[in-house]
């Protein structure tokens, strides 16, 4: 079996680096332009505003951002699954909504708390946003969560 503090890495990484790929796909095809916003807009949770005209440092900070999240909720489903007996049952399934929980967190919860700007609410957007985070980050932590734990 593999030390779990290196299936976490790479759980998150693939996890992150999905969600990522998924977030600027759907965006460049909701905006017709290639996102780069995406990193300042991520990091704009913590430096507000400013993170808009920061330039390149402020995309590697939400690159970073990004990616300390993807991990605190591949960690998150990790400690959990062995506790909560539902998660082993059906990995798509306790995927699909675990992703759906992370949309929940991040946009009813983390978001609001940070310093975002946010416009108003938006349907076509928040449906997006919650499908990608199902595929791209609840689908892999299960599936790996799944394999490492050995549920059959």
């Amino acid at each position: 079996m593999k030390p779990y503090y290196k299936v976490i890495l790479l759980t998150g990484f693939i996890a992150g680096s999905l969600d990522l790929t998924g977030a600027i796909i759907s965006s460049t095809i909701m905006n017709g332009k290639f996102p780069s916003k995406i990193f300042h807009y991520i990091a704009s949770g913590i430096f507000g505003k400013e993170a808009f005209s920061g330039g390149n440092i402020m995309i590697l900070w939400g690159l970073l951002f990004h990616y300390i999240i993807a991990y605190a909720f591949t960690f998150f489903y990790f400690w959990i699954f062995p506790r909560i007996g539902f998660l082993s049952v059906n990995r798509i399934a306790s995927g699909l909504l675990y992703g759906a929980f992370v949309w929940v967190i991040m946009n009813r919860i983390v978001v609001p708390l940070s310093n975002v700007t946010r416009g108003p609410f938006n349907i076509t957007q928040a449906v997006v946003g919650m499908v990608v985070l199902m595929l791209m980050i609840g689908l892999p932590i299960a599936f790996n969560a799944h394999k490492y734990y050995a549920v059959e």
